[in-house]
């Protein structure tokens, strides 16, 4: 069984949700971000709302800053 971090994300460039989270939490807080140094979401676009759903979901995990 796979692990749900090792799961592909892009197809086109091997992008692993693991790798998208480990660099949202670097600071690669957007789409563009991710895409610039993935090449993820670049190519044939199936993997653009994953993208999102990601970015959305770790923006729910973190806390808010006032």
């Amino acid at each position: 069984m796979t692990d749900i971090l090792d799961e592909i994300i892009c197809d086109c460039s091997g992008t692993t949700k693991a790798k998208i989270n480990q660099l949202i939490d670097d600071g690669k807080d957007s789409f563009e971000k991710i895409a610039s140094a993935t090449g993820a979401g670049t190519g044939c676009g199936s993997c653009d709302v994953l993208i999102m759903d990601i970015l959305a979901e770790k923006s729910i995990e973190a806390p808010i800053k006032n």
